[in-house]
């Protein structure tokens, strides 16, 4: 039997990554967050058009605009849960569309909250918000044991003098397991639900559930937040206490970018708007310019119907 020879498999790559034409511009280092010619398409239509904008430390910008303008898909493309056809997304200099960023440690300092709360209804209200950062620094302490597991092993074939001194191993799976759940405690405490650690998702209201989202975000210590309408699958009444979690956050100076259609929070938190309509950025300043004194008629327009 003659040999069948075997294929050669490729390695996967994202189209999006084969299509980015665009060229890279020099970057602002004072930016936290940069897209440069963001662009996103689902077969010939074009969600995101071409989009340059940078986010600076401390800013907290609010997106609004008409449903299907491309508000959401311009903010879940900034932690890439988009991928984008075209363009690139620096966070800290880091270019998240390039393969040969770790994607994962960079969504690390971007938190991230949705419309829908996306707990999960079988763990506790405890268990959702440590779940991550002890597995992040659990799976952190393993490597660190594997480092100096093989260190040891060269260490047996070398002289004293020669030999490389360990890692230091200042935590134990215990510990971190403790330390985070402290953490959340503290975090419960904040908003008024300690006594709610022990439940399960499901049997918490709506605005429950999503100030537990929200703290859930910030176990992980981000950099940045992203706020995909927090408050769209809320019951009116509960709107205000998702809203004052989050402009208590703003007031500690927390970067931060919401999609939104509350636009008197928009006013009163923003310090900066961005106004979307067909996958592109028509006007953006303070919200007292963009509220009072708006320069674009399709802004003009949106404004008479919300306002």
């Amino acid at each position: 039997m003659k040999n069948v020879k075997e294929k050669k498999v490729k390695a996967y790559k994202p189209k999006y990554l084969n299509k980015r034409t665009s060229p890279v511009e020099v970057l602002d280092p004072e930016a936290l967050l940069e897209v440069q010619h963001l662009t996103k398409s689902y077969g010939k239509l074009k969600v995101l058009d071409d989009i340059n904008e940078k986010i600076y430390k401390g800013e907290k910008i609010a997106v609004i605009g008409p449903s299907g303008s491309g508000k959401s898909t311009f903010l879940r493309c900034l932690n890439v849960l988009e991928d984008p056809t075209d363009g690139y997304v620096f966070f800290e200099g880091a270019d998240l569309c390039d393969l040969k960023v770790d994607i994962n440690i960079q969504r690390r300092k971007m938190g991230m909250v949705f419309q829908n709360f996306n707990l999960f209804n079988n763990m506790t209200v405890l268990k959702n918000i440590t779940f991550a950062p002890v597995h992040v620094q659990t799976a952190e302490l393993r490597k660190l044991k594997r480092i100096n597991l093989i260190l040891k092993l060269k260490n047996l074939f070398k002289k004293k003098s020669d030999k490389t001194p360990l890692l230091p191993v200042e935590t134990s799976v215990k510990k971190i397991k403790v330390e985070a759940e402290e953490n959340a405690l503290r975090l419960l405490r904040r908003i008024g639900l300690e006594d709610k650690a022990k439940v399960y998702p499901s049997t918490l209201s709506g605005g429950q559930r999503q100030r537990i989202a929200i703290v859930r975000a910030l176990a992980m210590n981000p950099e940045v937040m992203l706020f995909d309408e927090p408050t769209s699958a809320l019951d009116p009444e509960m709107v205000g206490e998702v809203l004052n979690l989050i402009k208590s956050l703003a007031d500690e100076g927390m970067t931060m970018v919401i999609v939104t259609h509350e636009m008197g929070f928009a006013r009163e938190v923003a310090t900066r708007v961005l106004f979307m309509d067909g996958g592109n950025v028509l006007e953006q300043g303070p919200p007292e310019k963009i509220f009072s004194s708006p320069e674009n008629d399709r802004l003009k327009e949106f404004l008479s119907k919300v306002l």
